[in-house]
Order: C-alpha cells, then structure tokens, then sequence
C-alpha cells in the first residue's frame, strides 16, 4: 500500500520559512513526478511546484521565487522549502505522486502564517 506523510507544518510569522517533507513508501519512487498542493479554506486544491520525473519543475505564479521543491530518490522524500512566507500562503499542504496511470495523496500538513 502505497503512503505519503507529510510534516514540517505550523505556526510561522510573515517573512518566515518552513521546510516540508514528504516521506514515501512505494517501490521505484525515481519513476513518479512529485507534486505540493495547498488548500486554503474555502478555496479550491491548487498546485503550488510540481517536479517531472526528467526534474523540470513548475511552480504557481505566487510562490515562484520563494519556494523551492526537490526530491532525494535516495531517500524516497520529497521537500518544498518555504521563505518569504505570507499570510495568503496560510492553507493545508498535501504531497502528490503521481505517474500516467496511477495518483497518490497524503494526507496534508497545516501551514499558518500569522503574526
């Protein structure tokens, strides 16, 4: 069975970091792209950084040179590390895996960015 456990979430003050993991139990995990998606109350799931399996990466307009994704193969871990952050950053962040067949979520880290 295959999971996905985040953590690295909480309290933070404007400006602030976090580091998220994403810890993965799966055969192969060098053959998934990864994924970080938030969701704030209210709103709908919107992605925040993928990575492709070649390592490209994509990340959402708002978050574009203040968070970082990467993955250690090695260690079947995914991270997004988060500076600069805001209070419109505040959601619960979920870890994705995913390749053409298959679609894998955690179960989500609260992130709260307030003063």
């Amino acid at each position: 069975q295959v999971q996905l456990v985040e953590s690295g979430g909480g309290l933070v003050q404007p400006g602030g970091s976090l580091r998220l993991s994403c810890a993965v139990s799966i055969s192969i995990f060098g053959h998934y792209a990864v994924g970080w998606y938030r969701q704030a109350p209210g709103k709908q799931r919107e992605l925040v950084a993928r990575m492709t399996i070649g390592g490209s990466i994509i990340y959402a307009d708002s978050v574009r040179g203040r968070f970082t994704i990467s993955r250690d193969n090695a260690k079947n871990t995914v991270y997004l590390q988060m500076n600069g952050l805001e209070p419109e950053d505040t959601a619960v962040y979920y870890c994705r895996l995913s390749d053409s067949v298959a679609n894998y979520w955690g179960q989500g880290t609260q992130v709260t960015v307030s003063s």
